[in-house]
């Protein structure tokens, strides 16, 4: 490819230890930053929720995170897949990371197969629904709150299984990126369960959303008085995040895969 640049790729399911479920991510480590319709380009070749770029930055790395149609602040499932492919396939003796980010500081440590994402807390606040946001998902939830996302809280895990969503209609809901909707756990050991909806993102389901468990986390502690959870993220594919709250950070502790290599080719 004569003048062209050759990107290595990677694509981990994130919050998993089982291929085929999680979250898919596409990782693009970078000698440098491209132009930003570039990254948006790419990552709406990949095709998938999140597409995770990242450059070195001294001993840290810059990271940015793009779905098929924005660039978001936050994401979680694709920050662990970049950790996971920098710690295991390029310095696989690596234990500690530092990322740079629009929502500041991230660090991700690993212990064995297990990778603990440093994030920040985003507890939620009581909220009026806004127009059309209840209709649009079905159901009879009880409370509505808001952070980045709205936060819908229904009675029973079963209920939030059920619900199919009009996303056209969520689409056009007002006033927060996405929407999480949830219940407590009805199995063993989980805590609680969720489902992510953010169609006007180019996300119509996230399959395990890690940004999103920095609100859920801090609203469920509150209501079962512990700072501990185990998490079920309940979509088609699933996953499980262990939550910690530590006043204004969580940890997210999951498990990923890696699926596939290759690279990508550019012009020019």
């Amino acid at each position: 490819m004569p003048g062209g640049m050759r990107i290595p790729c990677y694509q981990v399911d994130a919050f998993t230890r089982t291929r085929f479920a999680g979250n898919p991510a596409a990782v693009c480590p970078l000698p440098r930053w491209l132009p930003d319709a570039t990254l948006q380009a790419i990552a709406a070749e990949f095709n998938l929720a999140e597409t995770a770029f990242y450059v070195p930055d001294g001993g840290d790395y810059n990271l940015r995170w793009f779905t098929p149609e924005v660039e978001v602040d936050l994401c979680g499932h694709a920050t662990l897949a970049t950790a996971f492919v920098q710690m295991t396939a390029i310095e696989p003796r690596l234990m500690e990371i530092r990322f740079h980010s629009r929502s500041g500081p991230l660090a991700v440590t690993r212990d064995g197969e297990a990778f603990t994402l440093d994030f920040p807390s985003r507890p939620p606040v009581p909220g009026d629904s806004p127009a059309g946001l209840l209709a649009a998902l079905g159901g009879a939830p009880r409370e509505v709150q808001r952070a980045r996302d709205w936060l819908v809280v229904y009675e029973s895990a079963e209920e939030v299984r059920r619900l199919r969503p009009d996303l056209a209609a969520l689409a056009r809901v007002e006033g927060a990126f996405a929407v999480i909707v949830t219940a407590p756990g009805d199995e063993p050991g989980v805590d609680f369960v969720s489902r992510f909806f953010a169609p006007a993102q180019g996300i119509p389901e996230d399959p395990v959303t890690g940004s999103a468990h920095c609100t859920l986390a801090p609203f469920w502690a509150e209501r079962l008085g512990r700072e501990q959870l185990l998490a079920r993220q309940i979509s088609r594919r699933g996953g499980e995040i262990r939550c910690t709250v530590r006043g204004d950070r969580v940890d997210l502790t999951g498990h990923a895969v890696l699926v596939m290599t290759g690279e990508l080719l550019l012009d020019g």
